[in-house]
């Protein structure tokens, strides 16, 4: 590694560094004077707010504005590179641009693989206390995606049908657990107005149920007991999903997260799946926007920085934009999740390529 490369790198991280600090304040004074009618109503204490909540949403922050701030902090340094004839310079005695992007290359894949280790392991965890605290104190709380008539495979040839379940308490009302045989003929029903999850055991608690079981030939026979405890492959998070359950899940917990939710029977997939694939998608704008940064910036242009920075925002907010536009799609099933994940990532990386081309040597 030359002097010029860990030149390059010292000063792109001081620069990344600097602006993930500054959106930090910026996102945290403006998210705060949006909801400060929230938080007075709803009675939290200023410690609560700043020391509780927005100090483990800056986690949350940093890896939704990493990408912005690597960008910024690219396009500004090579900018000044640039303007101050150093690039033109150093391509004047041979060394290619190509070369010249190598600390930025290394800089940008050692942050990429530290972000997906970050969101995948360390985000979820504070995540969890962000929700807790918004479902609390916040009127546009996460919602619940399943609130009536909830069916769920519990394994082959057994559904659980919920008529409520109450997030809260963990409880289930107008419960029935259906057990099928292999020709799909009914073999036994039980139905309890109430079952409640005793997380001490790790069991379903059913209350005053209604035992019914049927012979070959349909005949039946019913009878009731004070309570049953039984084990189900389904647990509260399974009947209690809201649009946001992901975030607070590191990744292995979300790979059987999702996997108990496809062998369930569950619906409403697509955002759930979206966000799980996009722990893995969304690091890598931090690597493609260095690769769009340092072309974008390398070219001398009248106006200087100021211009090189506008163009910089525009091709961040694009991005974002795409983005944005991209999930619905994927939330509504429109969409494969694993695409709305990957497109935008996808078409900006050939942006990058495309550029790279263009841009001299």
């Amino acid at each position: 590694m030359t002097t010029f490369d860990r030149h390059i790198i010292r000063r792109l991280v001081q620069h990344y560094v600097f602006l993930v600090g500054a959106l930090i304040v910026f996102f945290i004074v403006l998210h705060y004077v949006e909801s400060i009618d929230d938080f007075m109503d709803r009675g939290a204490t200023m410690k609560d707010v700043f020391f509780v909540y927005y100090l483990n949403y800056i986690p949350e922050i940093v890896r939704l504005t990493s990408p912005l701030a690597i960008f910024l902090a690219c396009v500004y340094l090579t900018g000044k590179l640039a303007q101050k004839l150093e690039l033109a310079a150093l391509q004047t005695g041979g060394v290619s641009l190509y070369r010249i992007l190598a600390p930025y290359v290394f800089v940008a894949l050692t942050l990429t693989g530290a972000m997906i280790w970050f969101n995948g392991f360390v985000v979820p965890k504070t995540n969890q206390v962000v929700l807790d605290f918004e479902k609390k104190y916040l009127k546009d709380a996460p919602r619940q995606i399943d609130l009536n008539d909830i069916h769920r495979q519990n394994r082959p040839g057994s559904i659980v049908t919920v008529g409520y379940f109450d997030r809260e308490t963990n409880r289930a009302f107008r419960v029935s657990l259906e057990q099928f045989d292999h020709i799909n003929h009914l073999r036994s029903r039980i139905d309890s107005y109430e079952m409640t999850w005793i997380d001490s055991l790790k069991v379903w608690r059913l209350k005053e149920p209604v035992v019914r079981t049927f012979d070959e030939n349909g005949r039946e026979r019913r009878f009731k007991v004070p309570q049953i405890d039984t084990l189900l492959q389904i647990y509260p998070r399974d009947f209690a999903r809201t649009e946001r359950d992901v975030e607070s899940m590191t990744i292995p917990v979300a790979a059987a997260y999702v996997d108990q939710l496809r062998r369930s029977g569950a619906g409403n997939l697509g955002r759930t799946l979206v966000e799980y694939y996009a722990k893995f998608s969304y690091p890598f704008a931090n690597l493609i926007l260095v690769l769009i940064g340092v072309p974008l910036a390398a070219v001398r242009r009248r106006g200087g920085q100021a211009v090189r920075m506008g163009l910089g925002l525009f091709t961040a907010f694009a991005y974002l934009a795409v983005q944005k536009l991209t999930e619905p799609f994927g939330f509504s099933g429109e969409l494969d999740p694993v695409l709305a994940a990957w497109l935008p990532h996808t078409l900006f990386f050939g942006l990058a390529l495309f550029m790279l081309w263009r841009v001299r040597k």
